[in-house]
């Protein structure tokens, strides 16, 4: 059994005040502006790896039996880019706590792959690709991704984007202490969600937002594509969400383009999904797997899920995924290709 506090021990302690307190007090916990709200513009700066990273060959069989031999319980697979400030976020705020530093290089090797980069990477299976096209297969769109590999070369989870320091603990404690073996990782964040007692608060209102109720049935093709923002009510990343990104006019103006709707991910609100499914917003939250406030889910006018942005979002990051919806850029490419000459 690993010696990071639980997940719902660390949540319970986020009741009572933030930041949430670190196992060594080597440094302090960064603020919630410091994780949630950073610029994220590609930075002039090239982002360099702490000197714990593996040195990996890039053969991945080889990583992850060296791993095991070390009594370690398997591999982190880090898909980054060298300018991306997602990825300078997990290096600067995440493995800049003393606490995820020492149990992340307990339990893990973390082998690095630039998502760029030409090299080739010998998978389990034995197959060879390239860095860049296993990126792609990885489904790394948002960096930083991790796959996280168990000694066995099973998938225990997978990360999209970059998630603030109490959810990325949840992740290492959740693939290294087994949890991944009989329940979700969203059913183990509610675990220790459910400990935590709010006070019920309203959810941040936007002009573009479609009220209730919200019959989303696109089996008949609407005129317009859809937006389904799924948020909680006491929710920090949901306000700056709202204060700083859907704020910008650029950003407004293309929502207003969509039919937006905002559904409490917790609520036992009826709703009637894209493919005509009646259920609440609550299940059909769990259905689709979503585990972080808030997530954007964009769907074309029949109803087929384009695309999802389900960590820490910007400006910049939030506009590309807006121009390449609206360009309908999706219809010949995946947003990964479409994005080649972006930065990120």
């Amino acid at each position: 059994m690993s010696s990071l506090p639980t997940f719902a021990a660390l949540l319970v302690c986020l009741v009572a005040a933030w930041p949430l307190p670190t196992l060594l007090a080597a440094t302090p916990e960064p603020s919630a502006d410091e994780a949630y709200s950073f610029d994220d513009f590609p930075r002039e700066e090239v982002l360099v790896y702490p000197d714990w990273f593996k040195q990996s060959f890039l053969d991945i069989r080889a990583d992850l039996a060296e791993a095991v031999a070390a009594g370690k319980q398997g591999l982190m697979v880090y898909f980054g880019q060298k300018r991306c400030p997602y990825c300078h976020q997990l290096m600067k705020v995440n493995f800049g706590l003393s606490d995820i530093v020492e149990y992340t290089r307990r339990h893990f090797d973390v082998v690095p792959i630039d998502i760029w980069g030409t090299e080739e990477v010998v998978m389990l299976d034995g197959e060879t690709l390239t860095e860049r096209a296993w990126s792609q297969r990885a489904d790394s769109d948002f960096t930083p991704a991790i796959l996280f590999y168990t000694a066995d070369g099973t998938i225990a989870l997978h990360l999209r984007g970059y998630y603030p320091p109490y959810q990325f603990r949840a992740a290492l404690e959740y693939v290294a202490d087994g949890h991944y073996q009989h329940e979700s990782f969203r059913d183990y964040l509610a675990r220790g969600e459910d400990r935590m007692v709010f006070d019920p608060e309203d959810l941040n209102e936007e002009p573009f937002f479609t009220p209730p109720p919200h019959n989303l049935d696109r089996r008949y093709p609407a005129e317009r594509p859809l937006a389904v923002f799924f948020e909680q009510g006491d929710c920090h990343p949901c306000d700056v969400l709202h204060g700083q990104a859907l704020s910008a006019p650029a950003i407004h103006r293309h929502f207003s383009e969509f039919d937006s709707v905002q559904l409490d991910m917790r609520s036992a609100a009826p709703v009637i999904t894209p493919t005509g499914q009646r259920t609440t917003a609550r299940d059909w939250a769990a259905e689709l797997g979503l585990f972080y406030a808030p997530a954007i889910l964009f769907f074309d006018e029949q109803g087929k899920e384009l695309l999802r942005v389900d960590s820490v979002v910007g400006f910049y990051r939030l506009r590309n995924v807006l121009n390449y919806l609206a360009s309908k850029a999706y219809l010949t490419e995946s947003y990964g290709a479409w994005r080649v000459s972006r930065a990120f």
